[in-house]
């Protein structure tokens, strides 16, 4: 039975989220159309551009993504502090950004009209504001303008009505740095793993190819959350960008038929995650099933488990073998 999405998402034990979404129909979400003959490439491009612009309006930062044939990947982070430093009337500005509002929020918006709003009217846009608040820094509301606008999207273009998702997306919590880690990558090998690139710079449509695109210019993408740096003053991913890179790299080479072998030596980084490279290698071919809703450590379960009163929490084993 699913579990009901409150129960999924906790704030107090993570704000990282690993979500897919896949399509329903046999077309495929991209791609070409063996029947018909069409192509559906630059839906790709409809994804990401929507997924970027959407983590410009909410509290949610990109950290990795994927743009499949008949699903998409994405690693969300959610920022709490940024929402809440929020004026009123940003907050308002984001929400208008994507959706109508309400007559009042629309005055409110109005610097010429908001002078003439009473007490009272005024009083209803401040629990107006609380609640955009709350649904911009929410992956479900996230998740929901990413997928309605591309649903709609696609079905003007075919000129069809009805579902374009399976269903809800699936969500996993990543409750510590190995997870979040292992996931990132995972999505950002995709690509590779299907056979449809064959190097993270060549899988066009994800984040590893716009990190390092960027990363040749000495620079960060500023759509994505960054990776820890001297000059961060900032949270950021638990790593440096170039051992995060080296160590794709190494792995997609594995991956790979035919290119590298298993390096002698661990690569820096899961060194320091305290991973072996061979449990490295069957996280990064199949992450999200090897975990259900919660992913991490034993004792991340463990702890969440206990903070949600959950007897037994699934994946427990997968994370004793795997993360010793």
């Amino acid at each position: 039975m699913p579990k009901a999405r409150k129960q999924q998402v906790s704030l107090d034990h993570t704000r990282h989220y690993h979500c897919i979404s896949r399509c329903v129909r046999r077309s495929f979400l991209c791609g070409k159309d063996q029947y018909s003959g069409k192509c559906y490439e630059h839906r790709r491009r409809w994804v990401e551009d929507r997924l970027l612009c959407l983590a410009k309006v909410f509290a949610v930062d990109v950290q990795a993504y994927a743009v499949m044939s008949n699903h998409t990947h994405v690693v969300l982070y959610i920022d709490l502090e940024a929402a809440r430093a929020w004026e009123d009337l940003e907050v308002i500005s984001r929400w208008h950004q994507l959706f109508s509002g309400t007559s009042l929020t629309r005055r409110f918006a109005d610097s010429e009209r908001r002078g003439s709003m009473e007490p009272w009217e005024l009083d209803l846009v401040r629990a107006q504001v609380d609640l955009y608040r709350a649904r911009l820094a929410d992956i479900s509301w996230f998740m929901r303008a990413l997928n309605e606008y591309i649903a709609r999207k696609a079905n003007r273009e075919d000129e069809c009505t009805g579902r374009f998702w399976e269903g809800r997306f699936r969500s996993q919590a990543l409750l510590d740095e190995q997870a979040l880690l292992s996931c990132m990558a995972y999505v950002d090998l995709n690509p590779i793993r299907s056979g449809i690139a064959q190097t993270p710079v060549s899988s066009k449509h994800t984040s590893i190819r716009r990190r390092i695109r960027a990363a040749e210019d000495g620079k960060q993408p500023s759509e994505l959350r960054c990776f820890a740096s001297p000059k961060s003053s900032t949270e950021t991913i638990p790593c440096h960008l170039n051992d995060y890179l080296e160590l794709v790299d190494v792995t997609a080479r594995v991956m790979t038929k035919g290119k590298g072998h298993l390096p002698a030596l661990s690569p820096p980084l899961l060194q320091r995650l305290d991973v072996d490279f061979d449990c490295w290698l069957e996280l990064t071919q199949g992450f999200e099933y090897q975990f259900s809703h919660y992913a991490g450590r034993v004792e991340s379960l463990r702890r969440c488990g206990e903070a949600k009163q959950i007897q037994r929490v699934r994946g427990t084993s997968a994370a004793r073998r795997l993360f010793g």
